[in-house]
């Protein structure tokens, strides 16, 4: 059985690295018809928020991709430090009462600087007698995995990315287990927590994978099955560092493409393809195409760059997507999101339902987010907009003006509406003024929308309305 987990720590907003393997996770296990676990690795007392924990399941539920079974490893203390004591019982690990053990703290250097600190030695050396003496007398301590290193050894697996990897025991220092406050270390933690769910594929970032091989050690201790492995690519930014929540702020949160106005299902596309690609130079692809062709042969084992500037957090390619997204998602999709839009922006959809599904579905071609409906496209849902410079030339031709108000007389005297009859009462006026049609279509255009640019000029009559037309004729 195919299970798979996203484990997000709560100590920021919802990473895009993160979105990412997340979808890379949700998508594995719905094409595999396996069990995607959201589990909240929230064990850092010190660092997690309330508010970083309500960021993340608002950047995941704005994905809208659901997930099976959820927990949060706070809750799961007793089951980690249970196989703390367990390995320490069989003999895989040992309590370190050094003063700096005691104090959580890992030396990054041996005392006489010959190199990375691996151990205290005189602490794995304790008899069990000793050890259980100093712990009954209430000596703080923290309990480390006893890494092997008399033989050392190789510690390998097949990273289904990354193919291959390995690691001599000998330079793999004592890592903590549990630290003196009796509270679970991250790999521990961790590992406990995919050995009691039963996870069977292990999807994570590149920037994990030195944590493997500890934890194939707890693994093997623990008499588990190790999970396949699979690193993905890291995200960087166009300077080529590694993209971070501390270095480049809002730039990196899901919820600006959210608030930029993006449509989930296009940001999640935009994702997939950082690292990961289909093989058949396909590039907009809907959930459920890019649930049938994910697989591991089709990520990429180079950093993945996303762009942006100081000036623009979004990345050009996702702004394409999405424009794309916005063209093809069914009109019914679309339109509580464009409706929430504008209503957040002080609009309102114009007409009813039917009206308004056919504004939108006419309009979306030229809009690359949910924002342009309310910026853009402003004059279909109210009548005070502005006239741009390009459609002020339009309406100051000669006679333009005064033709306008005589079609709006023309229009009223009609008692058919519709892009075909506006269309009739244009022409049948320019031909009786002796002008081009398309002066009047070129102004009308400008009167009814303020831009110089747009739909075809008798679709944008039918999206704005008998009475509007009609207004709008008569103002200029």
């Amino acid at each position: 059985m195919i299970r798979v987990r996203f484990a997000p720590s709560p100590t920021g907003y919802l990473h895009i690295g993160s979105a990412r393997t997340f979808i890379f996770n949700w998508l594995f296990a719905r094409r595999e018809k396996g069990t995607m676990v959201l589990r909240i690795d929230d064990t850092d007392v010190d660092r997690n928020t309330e508010a970083s924990l309500n960021s993340i399941y608002e950047g995941l539920d704005w994905l809208a991709l659901n997930w099976d079974e959820f927990y949060r490893q706070s809750e799961r203390l007793d089951l980690h430090r249970k196989l703390a004591y367990d390995l320490l019982a069989k003999g895989w690990a040992y309590r370190d009462f050094a003063p700096a053990a005691a104090a959580d703290i890992d030396p990054k250097e041996k005392a006489h600087g010959a190199g990375p600190w691996l151990c205290n030695p005189e602490m794995r050396a304790l008899t069990k007698e000793q050890s259980d003496g100093r712990a009954a007398a209430g000596e703080p301590f923290v309990i480390r995995f006893k890494v092997q290193r008399e033989p050392a050894y190789e510690i390998t697996f097949h990273d289904e990315v990354y193919g291959t990897q390995s690691k001599l025991t000998a330079d793999i220092e004592d890592f903590a287990l549990l630290r003196s406050n009796g509270m679970p270390t991250y790999h521990l933690a961790s590992c406990a927590d995919d050995i009691d769910l039963k996870i069977s594929h292990i999807i994570r970032g590149q920037d994990h994978l030195s944590n493997t091989y500890k934890h194939i050690l707890i693994f093997q201790a623990a008499g588990a099955k190790v999970p396949r492995i699979a690193h993905l690519p890291l995200l960087v930014a166009p300077d080529g560092s590694k993209l971070s929540k501390r270095k480049h702020g809002p730039v990196v949160s899901v919820t600006t493409y959210r608030d930029n106005g993006f449509l989930a299902s296009a940001y999640i596309n935009f994702l997939c393809l950082l690292g990961w690609s289909p093989k058949d130079n396909r590039e907009q692809m809907t959930l459920w195409e890019l649930e049938n062709a994910f697989n591991f042969d089709g990520v990429n084992r180079s950093n993945a760059v996303v762009n942006f500037s100081d000036a623009d957090p979004i990345d050009p390619k996702a702004l394409w997507l999405n424009s794309q997204h916005l063209r093809t998602v069914p009109v019914e999709t679309l339109l509580p999101l464009v409706k929430k839009a504008l209503l957040e922006r002080g609009l309102q959809p114009y007409g009813d339902e039917a009206f308004f599904a056919h504004v939108v579905d006419t309009i979306r071609s030229r809009f690359s987010t949910l924002l342009d409906f309310a910026s853009k496209g402003r004059a279909y849902f109210s009548d005070d907009f502005e006239i741009e410079p390009g459609a002020l030339e339009k309406l100051n031709a000669p006679g333009a003006r005064e033709m306008l108000k005589e079609l709006a007389a023309k229009i009223a005297a009609n008692s058919e509406f519709s892009e075909a009859s506006a269309e009739a009462d244009l022409r049948k006026l320019a031909a009786e003024r002796g002008v081009k049609a398309g002066v009047l279509i070129n102004a009308s255009r400008a009167a009814l929308t303020g831009q110089p640019v747009g739909p075809s000029a008798f679709a944008v009559f039918g999206c704005i309305g008998r009475e509007r037309v009609i207004a709008r004729l008569r103002k200029v």
